[in-house]
Parts: structure tokens; C-alpha cells; sequence
């Protein structure tokens, strides 16, 4: 099973005729370089010195998107008390792996920056992509064509958060369409090329005023990084441990079947996520050091760490 944008990637090189092995040691030598210049550059540097500092809406980051393309029209993750449920039209499709959460992070930052619920997204469409820390290509695979494929994705996606927790006696259910209105007016043969109008979007006004009341400080070097790698669950884990490790207190255990349930992939052998879970949390760490987590048998332990983002830089 497909569960990572990467897997899909190596799948498609085996169908033009390499092969795998030699396709994922490859790959392999590139990310362990790639990862080092970057854990080195953020050592160095703070993300706001750096002008690096991002944010991610706190609901977003405590239940995750798919990691990789769904032909269902509904996703459901959960965790604790909290489900989100993410449903999309039949023609267009559930947004997934890394693009839609370059997306989100670039959408929190602006809103949390402006105050407002409408987000300007680049004079051109090479001026949004070098935003999102992306390179501009044509092509069937190219970030072109991928990312207008993902724009409409996740613009186009309704989403539910529902609370019920039966200790309490208590239950509340918040859905919006994130994203009310659209309008993108580049030139995708031409995508150097200025647009006349703006390419801007207006944020549902309940989520706006949602994602900016406490957003999840994040290094977007750590996130584009990751991105880069495309994985998807590599992100999922680290801005889930910056929120996460922000505020614990005491050492805490938490199980891997409630972590297949938030971050999911739909495994059928809660093993095989365990495997792929403590892979890509060796590449988090290395660019989040300071996370003091260990896997063992019954499930993931974190300990008080120093945050991604010291409380002094998170605003």
C-alpha cells in the first residue's frame, strides 16, 4: 500500500523502467545531505531572525489530511476526544500529501500577519511557488500542474471538527468550508508572467477567526524541508510535536493504536505504521533535535522538551 507521496514517486520510476533499490539508495543520499545543510542553517540561525517563522491553525495540526491520493470523497482521522472529517466533490477530489499543507501553512502565516481573512497569493504564479519554497516546473509531474491540481483540492474541501467525549458528557461539532471564495487568475503556460487582477482567496469567517486565535508557532525551513522530501507524515509528526512538546509538562505515553488513528494511512498491520511512524520520525528529529521522544513497544514516549520555536519567537 501507498502511503507516503515518496513511495508514490519511487512507484512511478519503477513503471518508467529503474529500479527500485537503486532509486531509494539514491534518494536516500540526497535527503541525508539535504537534511544536514538544513539542521546546520537551523542551528545557526533562529526561524524569525531567519524570517522563517510560520504558523499552522491549532485544528489542523491535531488530526491529519491524507497522505496520499484517495479515490474516496471522504476522509475521517481521529484523536482522543476529536474527529475531523474532510469530504470533497466526486469530480475534483480530496486534497493530499505535501502541497496542501505547504498551503495551509502559507494561509495561517499570511492570516496571522494581516489579520485578515483575505490572503493575497503572489503576483504570479512563479511568485506564489517561491513562497511555498518550490521550485516552478511544466510537465505532467511538475509544480505547475501539480500545485493548480491541489489548489482546487483544498479549496474546494468542506471540513467537520466534532468533540464527544462520553466522560463529560459533553459534544460540540464546528464545520466550515474553509476556503468561501477563490479567485486565481494566473497563466499557467506563462507562470513568470503578472496577472492584472490579484490571485487572492477570502477565508470563511468562523475559520479565519479559528486559526488565528492560537496558532502553532513552526520553522517553515523544517516544514519545506520536509516537504521537499515528500513526506507528508514527516510533516504531520513534526508540527504535531512542536504543538504537543510546547506544553507538556510530565513524561507521557501515548499508544500506537491512537496514533495510527490520528495520523493514520490506513495500515492494516498496526506494525507496518510503526515501522514507517519511527522512520520518518528519525528525519524529524534531525532537524528538531531537541525533541526528547522515544519509540518503544507499547507506543511513543515525550518527555519536556525545548520547544521548535522558544515561547519568546512564537509572535
Amino acid at each position: 500500500m501507498i502511503d507516503d507521496e515518496k513511495d508514490e514517486l519511487i512507484l512511478t520510476h519503477v513503471e518508467r523502467g529503474l529500479d527500485s533499490r537503486s532509486k531509494r539508495q539514491i534518494m536516500a543520499a540526497e535527503i541525508s545531505e539535504r537534511i544536514v545543510r538544513e539542521a546546520l542553517a537551523i542551528e545557526q540561525q533562529s526561524a524569525k531572525d531567519s524570517g522563517n517563522l510560520g504558523y499552522l491553525a491549532r485544528i489542523l495540526v491535531q488530526a491529519t489530511m491524507p497522505h496520499a491520493k484517495l479515490e474516496a470523497t471522504e476522509y475521517t482521522r481521529k484523536n482522543g476526544a476529536l474527529t475531523i472529517s474532510m469530504q470533497a466533490p466526486s469530480a475534483i477530489g480530496l486534497p493530499y500529501g505535501h502541497y496542501p499543507r505547504l498551503l495551509l501553512s502559507f494561509i495561517t502565516t499570511e492570516a496571522v500577519r494581516t489579520k485578515s481573512p483575505e490572503i493575497v497569493l503572489g503576483d504570479s504564479l512563479t511568485d506564489f511557488l517561491r513562497q511555498l519554497g518550490l521550485a516552478t516546473t511544466g510537465g505532467r509531474w511538475g509544480t505547475v500542474p501539480r500545485l493548480r491540481d491541489h489548489l482546487r483540492r483544498l479549496f474546494c474541501s468542506t471540513v467537520s471538527w466534532t468533540y464527544d467525549n462520553a466522560k463529560d458528557n459533553a459534544w460540540a461539532s464546528f464545520g466550515v468550508r474553509p476556503v468561501e471564495t477563490a479567485m486565481l487568475w494566473w497563466d499557467p503556460k506563462s507562470p513568470e508572467q503578472p496577472s492584472f487582477w490579484k490571485s487572492k482567496i477570502g477565508l470563511n469567517q468562523r475559520f479565519f477567526e479559528e486559526i488565528v486565535k492560537n496558532p502553532v508557532p513552526i520553522d517553515m525551513r523544517i516544514l519545506r524541508a520536509l516537504a521537499h522530501e515528500r513526506s507528508p507524515l514527516a510533516i504531520d509528526i513534526y508540527t504535531w510535536l512542536t504543538y504537543r512538546l510546547f506544553y507538556l509538562r510530565n513524561e507521557t505515553l501515548i499508544p500506537w493504536e491512537g496514533l495510527a488513528m490520528q495520523f493514520g494511512g490506513d495500515y492494516t498491520r498496526l506494525r507496518d505504521f510503526r515501522r514507517k511512524f519511527a522512520g520518518r520520525l528519525r528525519l524529524v528529529t534531525k532537524l528538531y533535535p531537541d525533541a526528547r521522544v522515544v519509540p518503544s513497544e507499547a507506543g511513543l514516549r515525550l518527555s519536556p522538551s525545548w520547544p521548535s520555536i522558544p515561547p519568546l519567537q512564537g509572535r
